[in-house]
Parts: C-alpha cells; structure tokens; sequence
C-alpha cells in the first residue's frame, strides 16, 4: 500500500503545483526600420507590422532606425485603453491589458504607411471602431491590409 499512497501524495502534489503556478506574461519586440528587411521595396516600417498578443504581454518597440517613434491613435485603441506617445530614437515598452484592437504609428512617417497594429487576446470587437478612424496617404492601404488578417484569423 506504501507505493500506491506515494503515488498519490506525488500526482496530488504535482495537480495542485500546477494549478497553483503562475502563468508568465511574454515579451515581444517590434522594430522601427528605414526598410523592410524581408522587402527593401517597402520604406519606413514597423517589424512586424500586426502583432498578436494576450492581456498582460508586454511589446518593445525598438529604434534600429534613427527618425521614429511610436503612438497610439486616436479612436484605434480599445475604451479605457492608456494612449501612449514615445520619444523619438528611444526604445519604448509597453504591456497592455485591455483585449481589443490597437492602431499605432510612426508620427514623422504616418502619411508613408509607418503603422502597425497589435491584437490583444481574441476579442475583435473594436476593430470596426479603428476601421472607422481617420488615416492619410499609404497608411490607409497598410491598416487595411492587416485588417484583412485579423479578420480572416492570420
């Protein structure tokens, strides 16, 4: 009977370990580029462009490239979301918490298509909202085509 209660006491041991750990948020990292370096063709970019995350992750956005930054825009962040603003030429970290749609862009570069978008946990709910926000030039083109992923579930 010894070997089948240790058995026990150990898978006992094991369940509630795990049940008990904690779940570790992660990291990711965006980088602020002159160019693409998958598509040289294409200029002032974020790497990757459309992120996808859980509540409580954390995202960096890193300056390889002098002349950017990175900001949240207006009406493409989820409601009572925190709106953020980065120096320029500074590595910037964020973690967001709030599940929905963020839009983001470069300011000197928002015109060029330098914008990127990060999906919070699976719930999409604001995107139509972001859809709606204002965008000039080539971003419009760039926030179009990531929303086409996230609405067919890239």
């Amino acid at each position: 009977m010894k070997p089948m209660f240790l058995a026990v006491a150990a898978a006992a041991m094991f369940a509630s370990t795990a049940i008990t750990s904690p779940v570790y948020a992660a990291t990711h990292e965006v980088q602020m580029l002159n160019k693409n370096p998958d598509n040289a063709k294409q200029r002032m970019v974020f790497s990757p462009a459309y992120l996808k995350i859980e509540p409580g992750d954390t995202v960096i956005f890193k300056a390889v490239d002098k002349g950017h930054n990175t900001v949240s825009v207006k009406g493409m962040i989820p409601e009572g979301a925190t709106a953020w603003k980065s120096k320029m030429n500074k590595d910037f970290e964020i973690t967001l918490e709030k599940p929905g749609v963020y839009g983001y862009k470069c300011l000197p570069h928002f015109g060029m298509g330098m914008v990127g978008v990060i999906q919070v946990g699976d719930d999409i709910s604001t995107l139509e909202t972001a859809k709606s926000a204002k965008m000039p030039g080539k971003s419009k083109k760039v926030f179009g085509e990531i929303f086409e992923k996230i609405e067919s579930g890239e």
